[in-house]
């Protein structure tokens, strides 16, 4: 199916392309890489009258080190970012990068306008989640930084105002003897996840865990915080007693729907599986060990 018509502008600078989508009316919409816009309007399940291109605009997709951080400009790439040092730095990064779809999707979407979108299968708001990101808005009134767990308010929907574009997101360095990995089943890799995992976890003495995060993605409305996994954790030697726990409580706190990706029961037992295997990634990369991550791919 072809896209209802719109008019389409390309922006030269992030000033422009908030003037621009303030003269065009409420219907006009940015564009980033487009992997999820496009095909939304291709359904006509989207219907923008105009799109403002933020491609062509200098310095937005860049990706460096910046006070105690990484810092990602909205329209850096994810395969830009799997192949980033900066964000070798934090290797869960690296995971969800370069996890994500195929290598077209992965050449042309991007880090903002996944944020943007807000869908809930994302890979990118379990793992920035886990992580506590920083999302950077801006717009007329000025720029604004939002925490991510306060960014994303429901599927598709985030606290984005009206006008307000996505500028960078912002990941803290982790403290050492910290470690984090994000797991995905999927169908295939061009699908989106039946069930995706992020953990984040920081050692104390004897590999006690002081610190833990954990995400489930694909399971609810928006990415959902494992604070009852999370707690299994905190305090405790991480040992197979402890990774049950974990993965139990995990199981409990998902209340994921049954769809064609999976029954409910089945995406439960997945965030479980995830949790152990997450849990066992992030515990190696904490004690400074070179620990490769991949997506399951049920279909192989």
């Amino acid at each position: 199916m072809y896209p209802h018509p719109f008019r389409y502008f390309r922006a030269g600078s992030i000033s422009e392309a908030i003037s621009l989508l303030g003269e065009l009316g409420g219907e006009a919409r940015f564009i980033a890489g487009g992997q999820s816009l496009i095909p939304l309007m291709k359904l006509r399940l989207a219907r923008p009258t105009a799109l403002v291109d933020l491609n062509f605009i200098p310095g937005l997709a860049r990706i460096e080190m910046n006070d105690g951080g990484v810092w990602f400009g909205a329209m850096a790439r994810h395969a830009d970012i799997a192949e980033s040092r900066a964000a070798a730095r934090i290797p869960i990064l690296r995971d969800c990068a370069g996890g994500i779809a195929d290598v077209q999707v992965r050449n042309r979407g991007t880090i903002g306008g996944s944020v943007a979108e807000a869908d809930p299968s994302s890979d990118w708001m379990a793992v920035l989640l886990a992580l506590g990101a920083d999302v950077r808005a801006v717009g007329e009134g000025g720029d604004r930084v939002v925490p991510i767990e306060q960014f994303v308010v429901d599927a598709f929907t985030t606290d984005l105002r009206p006008g307000e574009m996505v500028r960078e997101i912002s990941v803290k360095l982790p403290p050492k003897k910290s470690g984090g990995a994000y797991i995905a089943v999927k169908r295939s890799a061009p699908v989106y996840a039946t069930a995706g995992v992020a953990v984040h976890l920081s050692l104390g003495d004897r590999d006690t865990c002081a610190e833990a995060r954990i995400v489930a993605a694909s399971v609810g409305l928006t990415a959902v915080r494992l604070g009852e996994a999370e707690k299994a954790l905190r305090g405790r030697r991480i040992d197979d007693r402890t990774v049950e726990g974990a993965a139990e409580a995990a199981m409990a706190g998902v209340d994921p729907p049954s769809d064609q990706r999976g029954s409910a029961e089945y995406k439960r037992l997945l965030v479980g599986a995830l949790v152990r295997q997450a849990i066992g990634a992030s515990l190696a990369r904490a004690r400074g060990e070179s620990v490769e991550v991949k997506h399951d791919y049920a279909g192989r």
